[in-house]
């Protein structure tokens, strides 16, 4: 019989559309139920809960990868090559671009979770020279990025500080060819300063642990006496040196990336000065001086504003030196899945520019889930002839207009204030703020409390809050307007184009003076923007696949579930509104062959339509509807009512298969009994052989001849005469009937014998005669009467003919 279907487990049910009753209990204690058993994965409809287990698990080996390739999706238990596989079999024999998205906060397991999908499709796809090379190359790129993007935080020890999407290529067989990387708000900020506990970017302990000796004395970045600390972690696990070369770097290319690398090093070991020949240098060896009147303050800001647009630079110059490895050459068929891989939903005690930046994107892919789940909802009831019914849901629309309106927007207004002359602080863009959304049912600060007679303690007077989809978030508009200048001092730019180092020159295009211009560079917000609606577009054009990743504790514990936690993940993830949109028409729905390969023992018919079914069950018929390929049923309760009756179905016919084994066996075992005591007629070899002699050597069939061969055992002298006497009583028959046979009469007459009839039959039937008195009498009386034909069957028992009998 078919297993239980993972997804209708009533200990913990696989997929939260059928939770019964819905609320955010019942959807906790799911979650909690099932990583606690070690099932960390579980649906919402087609999307993806990963709840991060913070150790190993046996369930990504090879043999996990054949049971989930070509799969059916609902058939199986909830796992992450089941998403990939949708994916990737959709692409490849349905032409449908797909988008994979991976969203959650930092040490949910985003980053592990897109490794993941790149295995999984690399895996199951074509083999050959050239196809691995290229999925060699694809995987390879994630060592690189990580080093370069990704730090040890007080969350997570790898920590992605900056958006991935990637955007791999397949032909028409589904073999992959290549590639593209779009990176996203990588956190320079980083290179300057972190919070205690945490580390700077992978690379740097790396380069100070592994870096060769010529570059670090020829870069001497730790020469003012920083602390170079200790490898440790994940850092000490990668090596982007040996996945730059299967990329297709150069030695040339990584010398100069490293030795980049160095040069920012280097610089945040600088300090500044006022006093005389702080250089250090004579004067006389100063071949161009250089002078700027300045204060420490404004050094600093210039120092580190270099070092964080150096190394910005330098990672974007390596995602397109990747790209030019892994591109599609022009001209090529394509087909496309996409992996993103962005911060989550963020709310910590302090929020600032980049967390504004964050949670705006989330609001985005929050709108186009949302939009494109109902989309889909309503495109495959329209194509299965079910009527639509509208859902009602938050329409987050209202605050993404509320921070991106090109006019009355807040990053309109930010971009606004950063190009305002004279003095520009975060009071007077705070206070724009407030005359402007003064009514906004999703703003407020302390001014448009006030006004409002809110009293408030919790929101600060530098802040303002939004009503966020995922909850109330309070941000800090101190530095909004630095960070979003991200301005750094044409002198810097000048410098740095006039340096000797190729790639370092070559990051500063605008500080050559024959290329300036006076027009001010796009801001952080804008750039950031843009990048979003190009996502959006993108991600519109393909069919998603959604992964949702939660942290399950604070301390990295491996198996402990913390509901506090997981619950406010819950609520940014938007957990409940996808189940409620999802079951929000129907709850279930399948195909009519699948539903009937699981519930036709519930019909007393041969052959049953699933409408015949269900009304034999006696279902409401409210909770059911008929498309053209699909059953669609309402509720989880009915579901659940109908997989009960078919376990209880499934027992009655197990019992009764049970039965019917029992009783073959038992009947089978007495049939061998049986025949193991009931004596068997069994003729000795030494008999077998005078017979077999006799057959051959019969006397002529003269009356005349008397001859007859001799018994060559003593103990066959009895039945030997008896034949000898049969034999003659036949001969003087069959001449009297026939009028005597002449002499020299043909040897083929002796097959009519009763004789020749019964020694032909050995040893099977052949040793007859020795039945005793009554058979012999028999025998001869049917000889005499020419019965020939029925003498074979009729004679049993050679042994006794012989003198002895066996029981075989």
């Amino acid at each position: 019989m078919e297993a239980t279907n993972p997804l209708l487990d009533a200990a913990a049910i696989g997929d939260l559309v059928l939770l019964d009753p819905l609320s955010e209990d019942s959807l906790l204690r799911t979650l909690r139920e099932r990583f606690q058993r070690g099932d960390i994965y579980t649906y919402i409809g087609n999307v993806l809960i990963s709840v991060n287990p913070y150790q190993p698990l046996p369930i990504y080996s090879p043999e996990k990868v054949q049971e989930y390739h070509n799969c059916n999706f609902f058939a199986v238990k909830p796992h992450i090559y089941a998403i990939a596989d949708d994916a990737y079999r959709s692409l490849r024999d349905r032409d449908r671009d797909q988008c994979i998205l991976i969203t959650g906060e930092s040490g949910a397991g985003k980053t592990e979770a897109s490794k993941l999908v790149m295995s999984y499709v690399a895996a199951v796809s074509s083999k050959g020279e050239e196809v691995d090379k290229v999925k060699e190359q694809l995987l390879q790129s994630n060592p690189v990025l990580e080093a370069f993007g990704n730090a040890k935080t007080i969350r997570n020890d790898n920590s992605s500080r900056f958006g991935k999407y990637m955007d791999v290529e397949f032909d028409f067989k589904g073999e992959p060819l290549g590639g593209v990387i779009n990176n996203y708000l990588l956190e320079k900020s980083r290179i300057v300063r972190h919070v205690r506990g945490e580390r700077n970017f992978h690379i740097f302990y790396q380069l100070l642990a592994g870096g060769s000796v010529q570059l670090l004395r020829r870069s001497q970045p730790h020469s003012t006496g920083s602390k170079r600390g200790s490898m440790g972690g994940y850092a000490a696990r990668v090596c982007p040196q040996d996945a730059m070369r299967v990329i297709g770097f150069s030695p040339t290319e990584v010398t100069e990336l490293l030795e980049v690398t160095a040069v920012v090093l280097k610089l945040g070991n600088v300090e500044l000065s006022s006093s005389y020949q702080a250089s250090g240098m004579e004067a006389c060896s100063i071949t161009e001086p250089q002078g700027r009147a300045g204060d420490g303050t404004g050094g600093y800001y210039g120092r580190d504003a270099l070092a964080k647009n150096i190394y910005s630079r330098l990672f974007d110059w390596l995602v397109t030196r990747i790209n030019t490895s892994i591109q599609v050459k022009p001209g090529k068929q394509r087909k496309v899945m996409g992996v993103l891989d962005i911060y989550g939903f963020e709310i910590f005690q302090d929020n600032g520019f980049e967390q504004f930046i964050i949670n705006y994107c989330n609001e985005k892919l929050q709108q186009i889930f949302i939009l494109l789940t109902l989309k889909e909802e309503q495109e495959e009831y329209v194509r299965e002839g079910i009527q639509w019914t509208p859902v009602e849901f938050f329409d987050n629309s209202i605050i993404c207009n509320l921070i991106e309106n090109s006019k009355s927007g807040i990053l309109a207004m930010l971009d606004e204030e950063c190009l305002r002359p004279g003095v520009v602080n975060e009071d007077t863009f705070l206070t724009k703020l407030n005359l402007l959304f003064a009514t906004h049912k999703h703003y407020e600060s302390k001014e448009t409390q006030n006004a409002r007679r809110v009293m408030d303690t919790s929101l600060p007077p530098q802040c303002f809050r939004i009503h966020h989809y995922a909850g109330k978030v309070t941000y800090n508009v101190t530095g909004f307007i630095e960070k979003n200048n991200d301005l750094l001092f044409r002198d810097l730019s000048q410098a740095m184009w006039a340096a000797r180092h190729p790639l370092l020159r070559s990051l500063f295009p605008e500080g050559d003076p024959q290329k300036a211009s006076l027009k001010l560079p796009p801001t952080a917000g804008s750039q950031f923007k843009a990048s979003v609606a190009m996502l959006m577009k993108n991600l519109y054009s393909k069919n998603p696949n959604y992964i949702r990743c939660i942290k399950p504790n604070e301390t990295k514990a491996a198996m402990l579930f913390t509901p506090e936690l997981v619950l406010a993940q819950a609520r940014y993830l938007g957990l409940m509104e996808n189940v409620r949109v999802r079951r929000a028409g129907y709850a279930f729905r399948q195909l009519y062959g699948s539903f009937l390969e699981r519930y036709k023992v519930l019909g007393s018919r041969t052959w049953p339509r699933a409408e015949a079914l269900l009304e034999e069950l006696a279902f409401p018929p409210e909770e059911l509807a008929f498309g053209h390929t699909k059953i669609f049923i309402r509720s989880p309760r009915t579901l659940f009512d109908l997989e009960r009756r078919r376990q209880e179905r499934v027992v009655q016919l197990v019992t009764l298969i049970q039965k019917m084994i029992r009783g073959w066996r038992c009947r089978t075992q007495y049939q061998l009994m049986r025949k193991r005591t009931l004596p068997t007629p069994f003729c000795p070899p030494q008999v077998q052989k005078f017979l077999m002699g006799l057959s051959r050597n019969l006397p002529p069939l003269s009356v005349m001849d008397r001859t007859w061969p001799p018994a060559p055992y003593k103990f066959l002298a009895d039945a030997n005469q008896e034949l000898r006497s049969i034999f003659y009583r036949w001969k003087v028959v069959d001449g009297d009937m026939e009028g005597g046979a002449p002499f020299g009469t043909s040897c083929h007459c002796h097959c009519h014998s009763p004789l020749a009839l019964v020694v032909q039959e050995v040893p099977g039937g052949a040793a007859a005669a020795a039945q005793g008195p009554a058979a012999d009498q028999a025998l001869r009386q049917r000889a005499l009467q020419g019965q020939e034909d029925a003498v074979p069957q009729k004679v049993l028992g050679w042994g006794r003919l012989a003198g002895w009998g066996g029981v075989g």
